[in-house]
């Protein structure tokens, strides 16, 4: 697993970590089972506090990502077998789904331009944005 901080990132560090730990899951780099760096060592080859990946792994347990026992290493957890409903993808997503709708508007997105970009983030997209231009 590696997790690199991006000091130009205005999210908090323990964001960037859990964000990363769920990337790395979603490309498959990361699969159930696999033992995540106890929160010393990596706090240790990330040069911040252990207080800041123990709580990025403590968000990771709570969204049901990772599996956290005391004096266990952390392990991925099993992937969900049933979808989420839309009621439950609402209350887990909306907030994050907000900022990304305003931050999106601040950048003088559309909304066909943003579901383009969402597209290609999960994969369903067909050509990277430097290609589509170079067709119009």
């Amino acid at each position: 697993m590696l997790i690199a901080i991006d000091e130009r990132d205005a999210r908090p560090i323990y964001q960037q970590i859990a964000s990363q730990v769920k990337e790395q899951i979603q490309r498959g780099e990361l699969q159930q089972g696999d033992e995540l760096p106890p929160v010393r060592e990596l706090a240790d080859s990330l040069g911040i506090n252990l207080h800041t990946v123990r709580n990025a792994y403590l968000k990771l347990r709570d969204q049901g990502v990772i599996n956290l026992r005391l004096g266990r290493r952390a392990r991925v957890a099993r992937p969900r077998h049933i979808p989420a409903t839309p009621t439950e993808a609402d209350m887990a997503l909306s907030g994050q789904l907000r900022e990304l709708a305003a931050d999106a508007f601040l950048l003088g997105l559309s909304a066909d331009e943003l579901h383009a970009l969402l597209d290609r983030h999960l994969g369903h997209g067909s050509a990277p944005e430097s290609d589509s231009k170079e067709r119009r």
